[in-house]
């Protein structure tokens, strides 16, 4: 999903996943990464048992939600997919905890007001949906809604929407 950043037209794309998208009405501090996985640029996170950020993923909830994995000190590794970044275990993560930054939203249509969901079960009818990932459309008990977030319009070509976090939680 490789982007082009030239624009000549009437609409201008919303840039790379953890992004952010406006300020200065924003929040963001900076915890360590925990677990053994890596974090992706835009991820929703949430506290280890130690206060570390792990990807949020099967299981999670909603009062969980700390924040989004934003791309403010660290770049991608590849030149080519500059869309594409991740923190490993044990690095700084800046913690996006609130505002506006943009995410991928995988299923469903994001608009201006309109509720935010993180998928926490697979659900083979949905094939673009990804357990930890970002969507604007319920799907029973496989997603949750995060109810201190909303979309602020729609998403590019790429996928890529703004999300505004409007409280804080688990400061």
């Amino acid at each position: 999903m490789a982007m082009n950043p030239q624009l000549i037209g009437k609409t201008m794309p919303h840039g790379f996943a953890g992004s952010y998208a406006r300020q200065p009405d924003m929040i963001v501090g900076t915890r360590p990464a925990g677990g053994s996985d890596h974090i992706l640029f835009g991820a929703p996170l949430q506290y280890d048992d130690a206060g570390n950020v792990v990807q949020m993923g099967a299981g999670s909830t909603a009062a969980q939600f700390v924040g989004i994995a934003a791309r403010e000190l660290k770049s991608s590794l590849n030149y080519l997919q500059q869309d594409i970044g991740q923190y490993a275990p044990k690095e700084a993560v800046p913690v996006f905890q609130r505002g506006s930054i943009n995410v991928l939203c995988l299923v469903g249509t994001p608009k201006l007001g309109g509720a935010v969901y993180l998928r926490v079960a697979a659900n083979a009818e949905k094939p673009t949906a990804v357990v930890g990932g970002l969507e604007a459309e319920a799907d029973g008990g496989n997603t949750v809604q995060l109810t201190n977030c909303q979309w602020a319009g729609a998403a590019d070509a790429n996928s890529v929407a703004e999300l505004r976090i409007l409280t804080m939680n688990n400061a």
